[in-house]
């Protein structure tokens, strides 16, 4: 058999697989849509997850071994850095799949929910994971950016699921400063689109695709480039939670269902930084890295320490893990800014850690509050005693969040601290440092009054069901070997991501 007859059965494979990744979220849309029955939506959902997570597997292997696929005339694309945007999308769409079962199910059995928010929950829940898949699978930049647009309009409408005041409040906010994020984001796309129209040999058909403005940016003007990336840092940085553009992210995932801001957290804030850093690919084969490298240094310096301050004044437990949310996104934008080996790897360790541990916190806080009736940490003592399984998730978690070995946030912490000092970052390093000290002691603080505290006299002892603890379970296990070991495809993913950063872009 010619090459050219392999290459295209390999091309179709990939496109087949693409289509039925990218159609199964639909599907089971669609089905839950027609079937309007609790257990039949809660089957659907957990199956078209469990699919989704199995496509993608499939999906990351083959990128290993062929390094990039394409299909569809170019339109989608993935490489190593799609798979490991990829990964997080898979598992934490079907944790939280399974974990929706028991905490949406008790609001509904409560009276919280009606059939009809029922049905709309795991309507959107499924459309959410389809909008984010597409992220990381368009190599074209104007669709990755109406993809993200559309994860803020389906979000946003999971956030008012409970149509209450405060959640109406915190999804306009998020809308409105998404949109107007999102708004300077298309101004940084088309300027780039720009800078490469005049370029000899490229075709304006394409010319929004990554692959070719990577492979031109060196034609590009620099002046062009730079505005451009600006305009990106500020718009795709505010949807990525960077401090100071974080503002609607406390309120929003404070009030969304507990499932919906752990993918909030764990896999939508990643697809943000995933567009940012793509776009600063293009930068830096344009106009060297170091203009951009310091942009996201300084933006991560800042988001961990306004972050790690807030912390210690919250008063709100979901509003404490959305905080952290900012920290973990400064930490992984000051990582990829050292632009050294280490700290992109770390980097792309962190983007997995992350998506594992918060949503365990969520779901640990979920639990808590429905046990509890309350989210404010001050009424919430001794839950350890009250829910002997559940507290020892959530000490565990906390742990882990704060970077405390032997969980996997510290070897990524580690990594890239380590990446700071090498690269002669020393005093932003010294500052993510004392700013990490800070968060730990304000979670801390938080962590153990809640945890060990002494719980009130009518509080009756027990856990909330075993979907409730299942998900916590597969996720602790996780952040525990991965705090141990990086498997060799991870270390292959991430040694391929540092390629396609400072080499260039392509991968071979």
């Amino acid at each position: 058999m010619s090459r050219e007859m392999i290459e295209f059965f390999a091309a179709s494979g990939f496109s087949i697989l693409l289509t039925l990744l990218i159609s199964t979220p639909i599907i089971a849309l669609l089905l839950t849509t027609f079937s309007r029955q609790k257990k039949i939506m809660e089957t659907v959902t957990i199956f078209s997850t469990l699919l989704i997570m199995i496509q993608g597997f499939v999906l990351v292997a083959e990128v290993i071994s062929e390094k990039s696929i394409s299909a569809f005339n170019n339109i989608f694309y993935v490489d190593a850095f799609s798979a490991v945007i990829i990964i997080p999308i898979s598992i934490v769409g079907f944790v939280s799949a399974l974990y929706s079962v028991n905490y949406i199910g008790r609001q509904y059995d409560n009276g919280f929910l009606d059939k009809r928010q029922l049905v709309r929950y795991y309507q959107e829940f499924n459309l959410f994971i389809f909008t984010m898949l597409l992220v990381p699978l368009s190599n074209n930049l104007g669709l990755m950016w109406i993809a993200i647009e559309a994860t803020t309009l389906v979000s946003v409408l999971l956030i008012m699921l409970y149509v209450k005041e405060s959640a109406i409040e915190a999804a306009w906010k998020y809308l409105i400063v998404a949109t107007v994020g999102l708004s300077f984001a298309f101004f940084g796309t088309t300027f780039f689109y720009y800078a490469g129209l005049n370029v000899a040999n490229s075709d304006a058909s394409d010319g929004m695709n990554w692959t070719t403005m990577v492979s031109n940016a060196s034609l590009f003007d620099p002046n062009i480039v730079k505005i451009a990336f600006i305009f990106i840092l500020v718009g795709y940085g505010t949807k990525a939670g960077l401090a100071p553009m974080h503002t609607w992210l406390p309120d929003a995932h404070s009030e969304a269902p507990t499932p919906v801001s752990a993918l909030l957290s764990g896999v939508l804030l990643n697809c943000a930084i995933y567009a940012i850093i793509r776009f600063h690919i293009v930068s830096s084969v344009s106009v060297g890295p170091l203009f951009s490298n310091q942009l996201l240094i300084i933006l991560g310096v800042v988001s961990i320490g306004i972050a790690a301050i807030s912390i210690y004044f919250q008063r709100d437990m979901k509003r404490m893990l959305a905080y952290s949310s900012v920290e973990h996104m400064g930490v992984i934008a000051f990582a990829v800014g050292t632009g050294s080996i280490l700290g992109i790897s770390g980097a792309v360790l962190h983007i997995l850690n992350h998506a594992i541990v918060k949503p365990l916190m969520f779901f640990a806080s979920g639990t808590v509050s429905q046990k509890y009736e309350t989210k404010a940490m001050k009424q919430i003592k001794g839950v350890i005693k009250t829910m002997p399984v559940t507290g020892a998730l959530f000490l565990m978690g906390g742990l882990a969040i704060i970077g405390m070995p032997p969980f996997n946030i510290f070897m990524s912490e580690f990594m890239i601290i380590s990446s700071g000092f090498k690269s002669g970052q020393y005093l932003a390093s010294s500052l993510v440092i004392f700013f990490l000290i800070v968060m730990f002691a304000g979670f801390m603080s938080h962590l153990v009054k809640m945890v060990f505290g002494n719980p009130r006299k009518e509080m009756k002892k027990g856990d909330l069901g075993r979907l409730a603890i299942v998900p916590m379970i597969i996720l602790i296990i996780l952040a525990l070997i991965l705090g141990f070991y990086i498997p060799e495809p991870l270390q292959i993913l991430a040694k391929d991501v540092f390629n396609i950063i400072n080499k260039g872009g392509l991968s071979s």
